[in-house]
């Protein structure tokens, strides 16, 4: 028997994911209404390539807040009782997040509109939470969080991380 606290389940059960959950939908809701408003108005004066970038990188963002409301939702399913770990675990099967992330840094974004890439940026370090929460609730890895599971000590700071709402850079 261990004696070993789960931080991840008692973040999941806490007024910390509530907040994770809202954040959440916050982000999705700002997003749809940017990208169906100013995001659509600011596309239309972009330069062929920055459109081009635009449009795709719109469609990720997309997909990306779509996945994360869908776990989030799952998730707190869960804490309420509404759905069983079993249950979640056959229904997040069909919730896919990126592994080749976004890197901001690498292509060329100076001519996309600021708030747009404020949007990718928070939902990028929306899904690293999600993604290491999940890790450690339904034992699901990358191949970084298989390097990880040798070492417990990065387990434990991946756990604090994601329950201080810190994100990794």
């Amino acid at each position: 028997m261990s004696n070993t606290v789960n931080l991840a389940k008692k973040f999941a059960d806490s007024d910390k994911f509530k907040k994770l959950f809202q954040d959440g939908m916050t982000l999705v809701e700002e997003s749809a209404s940017y990208l169906d408003g100013f995001g659509r108005e600011n596309a239309k004066g972009l330069p062929r390539a920055s459109a081009m970038l635009y449009g795709s990188q719109s469609m990720r963002l997309t997909t990306r807040l779509m996945q994360l409301a869908s776990w989030l939702l799952l998730q707190r399913a869960v804490n309420e009782g509404e759905m069983s770990k079993e249950q979640i675990i056959e229904e997040k099967k069909k919730i896919k997040f990126e592994e080749n992330q976004d890197n901001t840094e690498n292509q060329p974004w100076d001519d996309l509109p600021v708030e747009f890439i404020e949007l990718v940026n928070r939902s990028l370090a929306l899904q690293n939470r999600v993604m290491t929460l999940d890790a450690e609730l339904y034992g699901h890895s990358t191949d970084k969080q298989e390097t990880q599971s040798a070492n417990p000590v990065s387990q434990q700071i991946d756990l604090l991380s994601t329950a201080f709402g810190a994100t990794k850079q």
